[in-house]
Formats: structure tokens, C-alpha cells, sequence
């Protein structure tokens, strides 16, 4: 089983950074490779980096410059920037690479294994941590961990060589039970908490008091746990119950991506949650009006950027 040597990350926004961060401590810089094109990858080093406070001397690597394969390609850009990143690491993918996403919602696995081959592409959910970026600023804390598996009767040869490599450096992770359900269970937190806080226009502390985002929150959740159900996943009112506990947990201050997204008039990733639900909730003949009014809160706050 061949070991993970290095590492490249593509995406260097707040949780593309908090990774390269943690694997930079964990194995150096030159083990920890932040691709980009030539200009992204110039600017980089241009601009340079903060994590927490503390400059970041981040090996930043034009990806076209580079020719071997890396060990373990992780995934961190944002859903409408995925096509691009997988061209600009197309020829970064060896016989034996690893592939991870952190992306949200429930398609990234299967675009990058179409793109690479699906026994290339360990399942992944990033969860449980709060990172916020403003310019090449970026604050984290907790860091969470990676839920990894793999498609019920896939091969888990790449998952277990990906968790030994975590235990040797001490990196968080976690195996549910059955991480398509997990996968799912994750987009239920983001169609709540993410959008929530974008309309709102808050940061967790509001979310944590009762009142109509908190309300609003969980109301979206619970039409994820309908749709999921009509889709043949297992959600329940535990699955709400279980991620209101995780976000209660995170600190006031935190935002999650979204808010961030509507903060910098970024195009936001409503299509990923009420988006994806309202679809397949219209398939189904399920109502979703709290996940209606929410896509169209979010698409009346894009179109007056």
C-alpha cells in the first residue's frame, strides 16, 4: 500500500486554507503543494497569507509547472469554479492518487469521479469546524474533522490507506456508518444554517437564540429530512436535532460560508441547497415553502449586488 508522500490542495478560501494550514504543520511546506494557474498562483505569493494571526508561508505551485502525480488531491474550491480546478489538476492525478472534496451539497463526489474514476475519490464531508476569510485573512477555530467513506460495495483500499495516513499525523477524522446518508445529512446543516444566516444576514450567535432565523433554520432542515425520505435516505428529526447541537456549539462570532458569500456580493451556493431540494422536492410532489422563500430571498440579494 503505498504511502502518502504529498499533498495538494486547489481552492484557498477558508477551508481551502485552514487545510493547507493544518497539513503544512503536520508535514511540512514542501510536502503541502497550493495549486493554482500561473496568475492565481503568483498572486498568491504575491498577496501572502494569515491563518489565525500567524503569517503563512504556504508552497504556493503553478499546478501546470508540475508533472508528477500528487499522493492526495484535495478539492476546495467553490461548486462553480469545480470544472476549472479539475483541468488545471487533470495531469496531477496518477494510477494511485487519493481524491477528497470538501465542497458542499451532494454532487461533488460524482463529478470527480467521472473526471478521475470513481475508485479514485474517497467520499468526504468537512464538519464540526468554523473558518472565516476576509482578504488573505483567515481566522479558524474549531478545525473539525473529515467524515470519509466510501459507495456501499466500493473497494476501501483508498479509504484505508487515507485514515492511516491521518492517524500518522494526527489528523481528525470520522467513519459514519454510511456516508451517502452522512452526505445527506450534511446538506440538511448547510439548506439550514448556510442560508439562514445569508438571508438574516448574521453569524452564528443569532442562529443560537430563539426567534425567526433560528426558526427559519430548522423549518429548512426539516423539509431536507422530507425530500431526503421521498429519495430513499434515512433522515429524521434526530439528524435536526443532532446538527442544531453541532451549530449551537460553534462560536457567536463564526459565520458560515454563505454569510461570507453575501457579505463579499459573491455568487452564492443557494443552487446547491434550496436549489437541489426544491427540485427534487417538485419531483416528489413535496412542498417546500421555507426553502421557497429562502431561494427567492437569496436570488432578490444576488440580483442587487
Amino acid at each position: 500500500m503505498k504511502s502518502i508522500e504529498t499533498v495538494g490542495i486547489i481552492g484557498l478560501g477558508a477551508l481551502g486554507a485552514m487545510y493547507a494550514d493544518l497539513f503544512t504543520q503536520a508535514l511540512g511546506r514542501e510536502r503541502v503543494l497550493v495549486l493554482a494557474d500561473s496568475t492565481r498562483a503568483k498572486r498568491y505569493q504575491q498577496e501572502g497569507f494569515f491563518c489565525n494571526g500567524q503569517p503563512r508561508d504556504f508552497h504556493y505551485t503553478d499546478a501546470a509547472s508540475r508533472q508528477d502525480p500528487v499522493d492526495l488531491l484535495l478539492f476546495a474550491v467553490k461548486f462553480g469554479g469545480l470544472e476549472g480546478a479539475i483541468e488545471t489538476c487533470r495531469h496531477l492525478v496518477g494510477p494511485d492518487t487519493i481524491v477528497i472534496s470538501v465542497l458542499n451539497g451532494i454532487v461533488s463526489e460524482q463529478i470527480l469521479g467521472g473526471a478521475f474514476g470513481p475508485e479514485k475519490v474517497v467520499w468526504c464531508v468537512a464538519q464540526k469546524m468554523s473558518a472565516k476569510k476576509e482578504g488573505n485573512q483567515v481566522t479558524y477555530g474549531p478545525a473539525g474533522e473529515l467524515a470519509l467513506g466510501v459507495p456501499a460495495g466500493a473497494d476501501t483500499g483508498r479509504l484505508r490507506r487515507l485514515t492511516a495516513f491521518f492517524d500518522e499525523i494526527g489528523f481528525a477524522y470520522c467513519l459514519p456508518e454510511d456516508i451517502r446518508v452522512h452526505l445527506w445529512s450534511k446538506l440538511l446543516c448547510n439548506t439550514g444554517c448556510n442560508q439562514a444566516a445569508m438571508v438574516f444576514q448574521c453569524s452564528y450567535g443569532l442562529l443560537h437564540r430563539p426567534g425567526k432565523p433560528r426558526d427559519t433554520m430548522i423549518g429548512a432542515m426539516r423539509e431536507v429530512v422530507q425530500v431526503a425520505n421521498a429519495e430513499g435516505i434515512p433522515l429524521s428529526e434526530k439528524d435536526v436535532d443532532e446538527w442544531v447541537g453541532i451549530i449551537d456549539a460553534l462560536p457567536d462570532d463564526g459565520e458560515p460560508s454563505m454569510r461570507q458569500d453575501g457579505k463579499a456580493h459573491r455568487k452564492s451556493e443557494v443552487e446547491l441547497f434550496a436549489g437541489t431540494i426544491r427540485r427534487l422536492a417538485a419531483r416528489h410532489g413535496i412542498s417546500v415553502p421555507v426553502n421557497d422563500w429562502l431561494y427567492a430571498q437569496v436570488q432578490e440579494m444576488e440580483q442587487a449586488y
